[in-house]
């Protein structure tokens, strides 16, 4: 089932079948429309009668009978992100024959198996496709070119071309890690011959494509760009505006789905109502608070209070209602920048993040990039983690990274940290960094 839903997303049948699926997809278009327009006390009723039916579904898991959880959120315990990473089965719900599995390394560098809902797959697009509505696009007809982690080919390989289409040729997957100096020109090419509606975008990956076209002197005009996965800069948006021409949106979200917020200008972030239950729990600075979300519409993982890492400020915390119910802007979410290599050719590697997906036995990984051909990923794997993980692992980061890199695990009893005690997912020693600021300029 879950190799026949990947198989699903490259077709345009799949929009129909799976993402769009008319059982659910209209009805939830409805319900954001009407939030949109809902005053605070109606967004606060349909947010607490939805969330008591997550609660509800959420008591019958196994977590939820261990911690005694009811209706009622305050008797939920806050839930780490290592406590579902130790037991996910704990978890889990009514699944169901339609449900989707994934599994997500996230920027700690530990693997999460996740299992989603077949109804809150198609609420994801609703919410996706929500976004593409603002910048005035048909989401069932659009022409999108992908500019993000998508493994086209072997990174070593700069024959051209870089892309492959999808989804009956509506779609253009484009690889961000060929991207550089000599290849932007017939990235440009290809775009302008495909003419997309929207470029969506990882932030890293857009603010490439803009350098090096400015670099080049090679102009490009391109009417929307959707931008999500890492924080994206102020300079970068105004970056973006200037070279493309372009209309932007960014959102933000996490593989778990417990939170949902976008933007149409810088600084000006809204949570999406309807898509979960935000808290904002205060995280010791002054006016930081981390986003604590539930999710509404996945029976077959219910998350209650999930710890997302995630910070945001706001500077009054009487506000922090009308944030959460989307109704008050945010400036946005701070810490989320991804975590990049770089390669001897100055192409900027992303989907770093993909190296530990759908591996057996390991705890955590961090990457450290000693020198533009040198990497090494530290190992933090159960006594189980054998060849065959090792193998897979190495597969993984082989697929993101090209030939002219090195790369070698070590398997070690704990991870580096900085001065502060943190441990960084991606380390970039002293001369990478001056490669990754020279190729910024």
């Amino acid at each position: 089932m879950q190799k026949l839903a990947q198989k699903l997303k490259l077709l345009r049948f799949g929009d129909l079948a799976v993402r769009r699926n008319p059982l659910y997809y209209a009805a939830a278009r409805e319900q954001l429309q009407a939030l949109e327009r809902a005053s605070l006390e109606e967004r606060r009723a349909w947010t607490a009668r939805q969330l008591a039916e997550a609660l509800w579904a959420a008591q019958r898991t196994a977590y939820g009978r261990r911690v005694g959880g009811t209706r009622e959120l305050a008797s939920w315990p806050l839930l780490e992100k290592t406590t579902v990473r130790a037991d996910p089965v704990a978890f889990g719900g009514n699944a169901g024959l339609l449900a989707s599995r994934a599994s997500t390394g996230g920027t700690s560098g530990a693997p999460l198996p996740l299992v989603r809902s077949f109804r809150s797959v198609v609420f994801e697009q609703a919410c996706l496709d929500r976004m593409v509505a603002l910048m005035g696009a048909n989401p069932s007809q659009a022409r999108i070119a992908v500019l993000r982690g998508d493994n086209v080919k072997d990174p070593s390989d700069f024959r051209p071309p870089y892309w492959k289409p999808a989804a009956g040729g509506r779609r253009l997957i484009m690889s961000s890690n060929h991207l550089n100096a000599a290849t932007v020109a017939s990235y440009a090419a290809a775009l302008e011959e495909f003419a997309p509606d929207i470029l969506w975008a990882y932030p890293t990956a857009l603010e490439s494509l803009c350098l090096h076209l400015n670099r080049a002197g090679r102009g490009l005009r391109l009417a929307r760009v959707l931008t999500s996965s890492e924080v994206l800069h102020a300079e970068v948006w105004r970056l973006a505006s200037d070279t493309l021409g372009c209309q932007l949106v960014d959102y933000y979200g996490q593989a778990e789905r417990v939170a949902f917020a976008f933007a149409a200008k810088p600084g000006e972030y809204r949570f999406l109502p309807g898509y979960s239950h935000v808290e904002l729990v205060p995280s010791g600075d002054k006016g930081l608070h981390e986003i604590v979300g539930t999710s509404l519409w996945n029976r077959s993982m219910p998350l209650v209070r999930y710890r997302t890492g995630d910070l945001i400020r706001i500077h009054s915390a009487q506000h922090a209602e009308e944030i959460t119910l989307g109704l008050r802007a945010f400036r946005g979410v701070l810490g989320r920048d991804s975590d990049i290599l770089i390669s001897p050719d100055g192409v900027r590697l992303t989907g770093i993040d993909h190296f530990q997906r759908d591996i057996a036995h390991l705890m955590r990984i961090q990457v450290i990039q000693e020198s533009a051909a040198e990497v090494r990923i530290l190992v933090l794997a159960t006594g189980a983690f054998g060849d065959t993980d090792a193998s897979a692992l190495l597969a993984n980061a082989r697929r993101k990274l090209p030939a002219s890199m090195n790369v070698r695990l070590e398997r070690v009893t704990a991870l580096e940290r900085t001065s502060l005690g943190k441990i960084p997912f991606v380390i970039h020693r002293p001369a990478v960094r001056a490669l990754l600021k020279a190729s910024a300029a």
